[in-house]
């Protein structure tokens, strides 16, 4: 009986114990639940993001792609040429006349006039030498002269006697002749010995160096004391002289623009030194032939020198004729060469390209003047691609903000 009792009491202390773990454990599964559906919206939220990103992503490279699919050129302008463009040619000043002044003659320089730098008259004494071997040449030359001379005299009189002996038969033909032979050998004499006489007197003369022309010394190469040697073998001139004004430009004009020039066309000359300044000058010369080795022609230009601003051996650009004739004008870096000939790529409106075939005139450098193949409203695509082809689609690119249209 005490033992059911017993039991009894048990069963009724574990019954109240469930009754009260009851609402706790509901709780417990309620969070685990709600804990749950987070994850899975979480999830469901992560997975959406994740489609998103990969379709912006896969939109982003099929615009990219699509984007580097077009080919962006940039185009230019042809210009029409009115038929007087010009190009700058180098040449180089020279003094209308240039001479180096040798001496003539043999001796010491006594003493020199003028510097370098001096503008001296036609005939101005520049220097004086000394010449004592000349001299004594010329003295000795005078004296036998003088006996010549007198052996001349005697011989004479004995031909004038032995002629009239012989007209009265006084003296035989033959010495008649010896006489007249001896007369005429010492007029032979004398005048070998005139000759000799001027000769040693006009080479006395050169011991005085003047001036052939007017114009400005340019170099001295020597001193008071100096030896002089006759002749231009013996080393460097006495002086150079240059005739400055006016002025000579010899130009080396290319095969390609031979044909522009003419003698009497005037051309603009200018200097470095003198920036914004022109100088107006006159073709006077130009060659009868090309230059083999070159492919040009010598073309000479002659230009006042009034002021003396210019100095011979300067460097100068001369502007010469470049295109003989109207022609339109594009950049040379559009030119494209295939097997049908030079070509230019050109675009449309819808942007379709198309090759012409053109007919270059002139090679300016940098610019191409084309007799025919383009006109004034076509755009030319500059640096094309070697692939480029006739009927391929391009995009014009723009100019960035603060570049300037190729011209």
């Amino acid at each position: 009986m005490a033992k059911k009792n017993h039991s009894s009491l048990m069963l009724s202390q574990s019954g109240s114990d469930g009754e009260e773990h009851l609402p706790t454990r509901g709780k417990e599964w309620r969070h685990a639940k709600f804990t749950v559906a987070a994850l899975l919206i979480m999830l469901a939220l992560g997975a959406a993001g994740t489609v998103l990103a990969n379709l912006s992503a896969d939109r982003s490279i099929k615009k990219t792609t699509r984007e580097n699919a077009v080919d962006y050129v940039e185009v230019v302008t042809p210009k029409q040429s009115a038929g007087n463009g010009n190009t700058l040619l180098p040449g180089t000043l020279r003094g209308y006349v240039e001479s180096p002044i040798y001496a003539r003659a043999t001796g010491y320089l006594l003493h020199w006039y003028d510097d370098i730098g001096t503008h001296v008259k036609q005939g101005q004494l520049l220097a004086e030498l000394d010449t004592p071997e000349i001299d004594q040449e010329l003295l000795q030359a005078v004296a036998q002269r003088g006996q010549i001379s007198s052996s001349l005299a005697l011989a004479k009189s004995s031909y004038d006697r032995w002629s009239a002996l012989r007209k009265r038969d006084a003296v035989s033909q033959q010495e008649l002749d010896e006489r007249k032979s001896t007369y005429l050998q010492d007029v032979s004499n004398l005048a070998a010995a005139d000759a000799n006489v001027k000769r040693l007197r006009q080479l006395e003369s050169f011991k005085r160096i003047v001036a052939p022309f007017d114009g400005v010394i340019t170099q001295r190469n020597v001193d008071v004391g100096s030896l002089i040697d006759a002749g231009s073998a013996s080393g460097a001139a006495l002086f150079s002289l240059t005739q400055t004004d006016p002025l000579r430009v010899y130009v080396q004009l290319p095969q390609a623009y031979s044909q522009n020039v003419k003698v009497g066309q005037q051309v603009d000359v200018t200097l470095a030194e003198l920036a914004g300044k022109t100088f107006q000058g006159t073709i006077t010369h130009i060659s009868g032939a090309i230059d083999v080795p070159t492919r040009s022609l010598q073309v000479e230009v002659n230009l006042s020198n009034h002021d003396n601003l210019l100095r011979p051996g300067a460097y100068v650009q001369v502007s010469v004729p470049a295109i003989a004739h109207a022609a339109m004008l594009v950049p040379e870096n559009t030119l494209i060469f295939r097997s049908q000939g030079p070509q230019l790529a050109t675009v449309d409106n819808r942007g379709i390209v198309h090759l012409r075939t053109i007919r270059i005139a002139q090679d300016l450098g940098q610019t191409l003047a084309l007799e025919s193949g383009i006109d004034a409203h076509d755009r030319v695509i500059i640096n094309p691609s070697d692939s480029v082809a006739d009927g391929d689609r391009v995009q014009i690119a723009q100019p960035a903000p603060g570049k300037k249209e190729a011209k």
